[in-house]
């Protein structure tokens, strides 16, 4: 009879740890603390300008199009991947300061608008290695266009904030451009 209480207070043991294990998906999440996360830091207000330089003709050009567009009267459903440089001033042979990687795609019927997803990726000094991420709204036409800064990777961890792109330079025949951004950016 000892046997037998012994064997079964081993099974309802055995039978308490396996349960336990199993992962009923409550467990997914947990809060931490702020300070493993650096964000106890205070929050700092970062600007800087940028030259987008969007190349689309030439034996190296740094946007292509990968989707055309549905019709031939408007940009409407076309998309072109990018991997455009950023400068620091608007000459192309300018000092590099990063790459801008994501791709653009009309979105708009009536105008000249895209959805633009990017990532502006430095490559250079402080911010060598960090990233910022705009997603918005660019009306290309428009003289200034703002989009927001949704997040960023290394010193622009829990990054936020907002561009303001305004063209430079275009060339209507291949449509070649070079686009300031002013970049505002709240990050720890």
């Amino acid at each position: 009879m000892a046997k037998l209480i012994f064997f079964l207070a081993v099974q309802i043991l055995l039978l308490t740890i396996v349960s336990s294990t199993v992962d009923d998906g409550e467990n997914f999440a947990r809060t931490i603390d702020r300070k493993l996360l650096g964000l106890h830091k205070k929050e700092k207000l970062t600007h800087f300008k940028v030259y987008w330089h969007d190349i689309l003709s030439g034996p190296n050009p740094t946007s292509i199009m990968i989707q055309p567009p549905v019709t031939n009267t408007s940009y409407f459903g076309a998309i072109s991947m990018i991997d455009n440089a950023l400068t620091a001033k608007v000459p192309m042979n300018s000092t590099v300061l990063g790459q801008a990687q994501g791709f653009y795609a009309g979105a708009a019927q009536k105008e000249l608008g895209f959805l633009m997803a990017m990532n502006f990726a430095f490559k250079t000094g402080k911010y060598n290695g960090s990233t910022i991420t705009i997603l918005g709204r660019n009306t290309a036409m428009s003289e200034v266009r703002e989009m927001p800064i949704v997040g960023g990777s290394g010193l622009f961890r829990f990054a936020r904030g907002y561009v303001e792109a305004r063209t430079k330079w275009i060339n209507l025949k291949n449509g070649d451009a070079t686009v300031e951004y002013s970049c505002y950016v709240l990050h720890y």
